[in-house]
């Protein structure tokens, strides 16, 4: 009975490290994933010509009412040091039609638009899925497009009295993506600065004099 006892906890024991091992490998592969996932998309609207630091790592997170209810992650990309462009991920388009609308957004140093993508939604498909670039190339006419081109007057759907066109059937969905593109180039131009500051150490401590 003892020797069954110790070979049932041992069994017990193994199984357990089995499970441990195989969650943290499946774990670890699909962190992995994202990672290339996230860095693919990056790579799409910043091709690695145009910097040469690490996307995923010159990273800083930023909160403000422009950009969402929640954080952003901000990827900043530079060459040789000087500031490139800052893709914002993911920036909440909150007034979707059946829901928040996440995108992920690339502005230039220079205030111009690298470009827009939709990372995620709900909405209806067939009326509010050409937000997607997948769908069609709506999403793309954001490329190039500042606070300037065109006039904050016409940063707005068509229906609106604005540049942008909406879809047939479908209104809210397009306004809610041109309004927060809209803000996000407004946080843009008001946080430049702050948003490429080079990272400092932190300050240590004097030694004591001898």
């Amino acid at each position: 009975m003892l020797r069954t006892g110790v070979a049932l906890a041992l069994f017990a024991v193994a199984g357990t490290a089995i499970v441990a091992y195989t969650f943290d490998q499946t774990r670890a592969r699909i962190a992995e994933s994202e990672r290339a996932s996230l860095l693919q998309k990056l790579h799409a609207l910043l091709p690695t010509g145009q910097h040469d630091n690490d996307l995923l790592s010159d990273t800083l997170d930023v909160t403000a009412p422009e950009l969402g209810p929640k954080t952003v992650k901000v990827h900043r990309a530079r060459k040789g040091g000087i500031p490139v462009a800052a893709v914002f991920t993911p920036v909440i388009a909150p007034d979707g039609y059946s829901g928040p609308i996440k995108l992920l957004i690339a502005i230039r140093y220079d205030g111009t638009l690298a470009g827009v993508r939709v990372i995620g939604h709900r909405e209806t498909p067939g009326l509010g899925d050409p937000i997607e670039e997948a769908r069609s190339g709506w999403i793309l006419k954001f490329t190039g497009r500042s606070l300037s081109d065109p006039q904050p007057g016409q940063w707005k759907v068509k229906k609106d009295g604005g540049a942008f066109d909406q879809f047939t059937g479908a209104t809210i969905t397009p306004r809610a993506v041109v309004k927060a593109v809209y803000n996000s180039l407004n946080y843009f131009a008001a946080h430049r600065d702050e948003l490429f500051a080079p990272v400092t150490a932190p300050a240590t401590a004097a030694a004591p004099a001898q």
